[in-house]
């Protein structure tokens, strides 16, 4: 008998991969493909559904076709994606009425802010867990419904897409809801994403009456919320379709939470960052969603058939990977891997503090008006320390969010699980350990939000029995532990709450 696999569908914000793992959590295929990035108006940023379908095929069957591996050999896809990112589609033809509002959207500014002076945050955020922005669905959906020309579609019936949602012809969802759409042909999303729609109650786990009314969201357009790891299965691929064969498709996460599982994450405490262009920091709360007075969202983690939902507090920063693109863009660095050997070149950045705050601070912070900002510079300092500088911030950044973390939760965390492309520098690793003094744990396999996917669906088919045997394949490539002593950590980190200071409501002319 062949061989049998789990596949991952990665669908993210600037393209799709599909991987393929074998039962030991090991890598057997890997397809990539970019799609289109839509800029209409300046802070708007939409991608086409239908392009991200087409790649989406493609990938799939690339990835297969590459590994020598049929669909045959597949007991399930997962399916992982960028969350947020906002689709509205027509329930009959399967056709978008508009292009996905991406995450990055700004266009629903105004709206929050109307949300925002009629003292509706605290509401929102009791429900939701979320802070109350244009990141989220809600808004993204009802300017849909309200402003968008239909795309790729006419309605025969010429009603507004209002009336026509009202009507239930219509239907939302977040990325993994129109992939898992497109590929069983039902209307389903999971619970992690659900979480991010700012529709969703977390505490009740159903989608929120109030909250749709708030946003004009019709309840027929929105999807039936089911596990991350579902037994009862979303649904099969069409033996007729691009694949033909029926594969169960059983799994499906956010992005941050997929890595979140793929690191095996599992306990109460348990906590991993992942290093992309921004960072985002998840700890595991238990059956317990801990709201936040630090700046964090609440947010489901996951959830497995039968078992209770995992919350999870969740710390985002806004430019992590892309402070070092910024030392290339400025010609500072030739390449990212330069950055370790220019920053071990001096002892210390000699008193020079970086803040990336290029798009304002994230959490804790919260301050869109904070700009990116260099300071504690003399006639001495050359780029060996701004680099270096520029490391630390990352580090730094990562530390607010520890604390902040720890506070909320009461939870004292002893190793933290590092994913993404930075991390593959071995002194950022080592100097994160060292600013938050604590141990870094960083894993062979690195997609880690692929593999969670992965996890997720091979636990819904008996593909892995339990998630002992997933920790059991979670191998560590490398630990890091603090060489600096705490007094020195502290002291620099005291230094790096003045530089933020510094950089806060700087940009008021905006």
């Amino acid at each position: 008998m062949a061989d049998t696999y789990v596949g991952a569908i990665d669908q993210g914000t600037t393209g799709t991969r599909f991987m393929v793992f074998d039962h030991s959590g090991q890598v057997v295929a890997n397809a990539y493909e970019k799609h289109e990035q839509i800029y209409p108006e300046p802070g708007w940023v939409e991608h086409d559904p239908v392009e991200i379908w087409e790649n989406t095929q493609e990938v799939v069957t690339k990835g297969l076709a590459d590994a020598g591996v049929g669909a045959e050999q597949l007991e399930a896809l997962g399916i992982t994606n960028q969350r947020e990112t906002t689709i509205v589609w027509d329930k009959e033809t399967g056709k978008p009425v508009h292009n996905a509002l991406v995450w990055q959207d700004r266009r629903t500014t105004d709206r929050v802010e109307e949300i925002q002076e009629e003292d509706k945050v605290e509401w929102i955020r009791g429900k939701t867990g979320l802070e109350c922005d244009a990141y989220f669905s809600a808004t993204k959906t009802e300017w849909i419904l309200d402003n968008a020309e239909p795309l790729k579609m006419q309605s025969s019936r010429g009603a507004d897409l209002r009336e026509r949602a009202e009507d239930g012809e219509l239907l939302m969802g977040t990325i993994d809801a129109w992939l898992i759409y497109k590929l069983t042909g039902n209307h389903i999303t999971d619970v992690s994403n659900a979480s991010r729609t700012m529709l969703y109650n977390i505490h009740d786990m159903e989608w929120d009456d109030e909250l749709l009314e708030e946003f004009g969201v019709p309840r027929s357009m929105v999807p039936e919320v089911r596990p991350s790891s579902d037994e009862s299965l979303y649904g099969h691929t069409d033996a007729d379709g691009f694949l033909e064969e029926e594969v169960p498709v059983a799994g499906a996460l956010g992005d941050q939470q997929a890595a979140l599982f793929g690191q095996t994450c599992f306990d109460k405490g348990d906590a991993k960052n992942t290093y992309g262009t921004g960072a985002f920091y998840l700890m595991n709360t238990g059956s317990e969603a801990v709201a936040s007075d630090n700046g964090l969202l609440t947010t489901v983690g996951f959830q497995m058939s039968g078992e209770p939902v995992q919350y999870a507090l969740e710390g985002s920063i806004f430019i992590a990977g892309a402070a070092i693109e910024w030392l290339e863009d400025v010609d500072l660095i030739n390449n990212a891997a330069q950055t370790a050997e220019l920053a071990r070149s001096v002892e210390s950045t000699d008193g020079v503090y970086m803040v990336p705050a290029f798009t304002g601070l994230g959490a804790p912070h919260w301050d869109g008006r904070a700009r990116g900002t260099i300071v504690g510079m003399t006639r001495g300092t050359r780029k060996e320390h701004i680099v270096r500088a520029t490391l630390e911030s990352i580090a730094y950044q990562t530390r607010d969010l520890a604390e902040a973390m720890e506070e909320d939760s009461g939870v004292e965390m002893t190793t933290l699980r590092v994913d993404g492309g930075a991390v593959k520098n071995n002194f950022l690793c080592q100097l994160q350990s060292d600013i938050i003094q604590t141990d870094i744990a960083r894993p062979q396999v690195d997609e880690t939000t692929a593999l969670g996917s992965a996890y997720a669906a091979g636990l819904a088919v008996g593909y892995w029995d339990t998630v002992d045997e997933l920790r059991d394949n979670w191998q560590v490539d490398e630990e890091f532990s603090p060489e600096m002593d705490v007094e020195k950590a502290d002291k620099m980190y005291a230094r790096w709450d003045d530089a933020v200071d510094r950089s806060r409501d700087w940009a008021q002319e905006e």
